[in-house]
């Protein structure tokens, strides 16, 4: 008897369970956006890209050495530096460099509501479009803070989230010697590459890209990458 009452229960509430399931009321859920660490494998492609909030020193020497590599990489700039800095921005979509969108201000984006990040991505997208005529639509969250929200939130208005596979914390200006070993030993098929506007970053760069091409890797977008 035990048994049978279980059996009972367990039916009700699977018609119940079917029943909320088929309800118009209850909100769908999309296909989840989650982050990207990496691009597609097989292709032997990398991304180098380079998170730019402050300074600029060093930025025209690293431009110059991929220029010269006949490189392109995504730069993720804030609306904060691109203001004060429009006409080098501008020089890096014209040498046909990918501007990617690291939010309008280095805010943390788990502290936002799902509107504030939405408008610390939107008001940047605007500035960058206004200084270089083109639409950004890959996003690199401020301080590399990111969980299913804030990618989901990103991906609501067209957005693909990036983060890397390779970090070179060169933020913290270590030699560098160290800025390259963590790039070309960290770096696999498919792997993106984080990097800043440093002074140890613009010495390892071109040894970099030197390194990987000799192993076979191609240098491409992020937008390539991952399409």
């Amino acid at each position: 008897m035990f048994k049978k009452y279980i059996i009972v229960i367990c039916l009700f509430l699977g018609i119940i369970s079917g029943m909320a399931s088929n309800d118009l009321s209850m909100p769908v859920l999309s296909n989840q956006e989650t982050p990207y660490y990496h691009g597609r494998r097989g292709k032997d492609q990398i991304s180098l890209t380079i998170n730019v909030d402050w300074g600029k020193e060093y930025l025209p020497g690293m431009i110059r050495i991929l220029h010269d590599e006949n490189v392109k990489a995504t730069f993720f700039v804030t609306g904060t530096w691109a203001e004060k800095n429009a006409d080098l921005l501008a020089e890096m979509s014209r040498l046909g460099h990918e501007i990617g969108n690291h939010g309008f201000s280095h805010l943390h984006p788990k502290n936002l509501s799902d509107s504030q990040l939405i408008e610390l991505i939107k008001k940047n997208e605007d500035l960058i479009f206004r200084i270089t005529g083109e639409k950004t639509t890959l996003f690199a969250p401020p301080y590399g803070e990111v969980d299913q929200r804030i990618s989901e939130v990103a991906s609501s208005i067209g957005y693909k989230t990036i983060m890397w596979s390779a970090d070179t914390v060169d933020w913290q200006r270590p030699s560098a010697e160290i800025v390259y070993q963590r790039a070309v030993n960290k770096i696999d098929d498919g792997g993106i590459i984080l990097m800043h506007p440093t002074e140890p970053s613009l010495y390892a760069l071109g040894d970099i890209i030197k390194t990987l091409r000799g192993r076979g890797y191609k240098f491409v977008t992020v937008s390539e990458l991952v399409k």
